[in-house]
């Protein structure tokens, strides 16, 4: 009894100063180890349960410019002009509900792993940050209303552009592949291949 109540009171002490249970002190007295295997609809089931990994997010600021002009008066007299300081976000990532079996292959401690392409998620532009910077109307014209919405159309399009440029599919799949490589080192994986 006094032999059962020391190792309970030696595992309560390694637990409380460790984190290891009785049952891993038990492993270790042993000489064994815990080993967890990991198949490969488990590893596909777990990364598929990422679904759209949103990996880099660029927000950005910027004026963008737009008008209208009749082609026989003057911009000062029948001109629509529109400038709009404009923030905005592009996010990217990787769409990973399309894994598929045969791009997870596992030998014992070594995975190698084929992901789909990074993309662009959404560009959006903040509503509430942007801003009318200025609008000239000549004379003899009215404002028109659809010249904002034609601005803030181009708006994404321009910050999309920009974050492409920018590199953002890249830097999406680089930090794709450092979160996946990290949950699968965690899964017990000791060498994580990710093209």
């Amino acid at each position: 009894m006094g032999a059962l109540l020391t190792v309970v009171l030696v595992g309560t002490l390694l637990w409380l100063s460790t984190g290891i249970g009785l049952f891993g002190l038990m492993g270790i007295l042993r000489g064994g180890r815990t080993q967890i295997n990991v198949g490969q609809p488990t590893v596909v089931r777990q990364i598929q349960q990422l679904q759209r990994l949103e990996t880099v997010s660029y927000t950005m600021d910027k004026i963008i410019s737009g008008e209208h002009s009749n082609a026989y008066l003057p911009k000062f007299l029948a001109g629509d002009r529109l400038l709009l300081m404009v923030h905005g976000e592009v996010v990217g990532g990787i769409d990973l509900t399309g894994l598929q079996p045969g791009d997870v292959l596992i030998h014992g401690q070594r995975v190698s792993i084929h992901l789909p392409a990074a993309e662009v998620f959404s560009t959006r532009i903040d509503n509430a940050r942007t801003k009318v910077y200025s609008r000239d109307t000549g004379l003899f014209s009215s404002p028109d209303p659809d010249l904002e919405s034609q601005v803030r159309e181009e708006a994404e399009r321009q910050l999309q552009q920009d974050a492409l440029q920018d590199g953002i599919l890249k830097t999406a799949a680089d930090n794709a592949r450092n979160t996946i490589s990290g949950m699968l080192k965690g899964l017990g994986f000791h060498e994580v291949d990710i093209r």
